[in-house]
């Protein structure tokens, strides 16, 4: 993996192989009093629509914070790390809801963490739009 940065649309082979192998990350998202709140989570990365998802229940704090910035979304980043190499996505996060969203953000995490997300009758999709993408491998 190069040094960062990358672009998150067109991540070099290695970053994106990084990115495919099976690693839990963490998300950092802003509270309302503007500190950061940092959760373990799965992530996976979508370089052609420039999107990183996360499932997620609707009631998690992370979700809260998100809809807590408002219409305008929240800027977060998430983040992985294996030892000397880490990579990192940032951008604008969006809570969505449509069932077709949820479905591929249940479908791309079956494919990266090779087993089916557990029923969850009130998940939702953080879709990050991205903006940056660092690293080092």
């Amino acid at each position: 993996m190069a040094a960062y940065p990358q672009d998150p649309g067109a991540p070099d082979a290695s970053y994106l192989s990084f990115w495919s192998e099976r690693h839990h990350c963490t998300l950092t998202t802003p509270r309302p009093d503007g500190s950061p709140h940092v959760v373990p989570v799965a992530v996976t990365y979508d370089p052609e629509r420039r999107l990183a998802r996360v499932i997620a229940d609707r009631a998690s704090k992370k979700v809260r914070n998100i809809l807590a910035a408002g219409p305008a979304g929240a800027l977060v980043a998430a983040c992985q790390v294996d030892g000397r190499r880490w990579a990192t996505l940032e951008g604008r996060a969006f809570v969505r809801t449509e069932p077709e969203r949820v479905a591929e953000a249940e479908r791309r995490f079956e494919e990266r963490y090779g087993r089916t997300p557990r029923p969850n009758p009130t998940r939702v999709v953080i879709e990050i739009e991205l903006t940056r993408a660092m690293g080092r491998g």
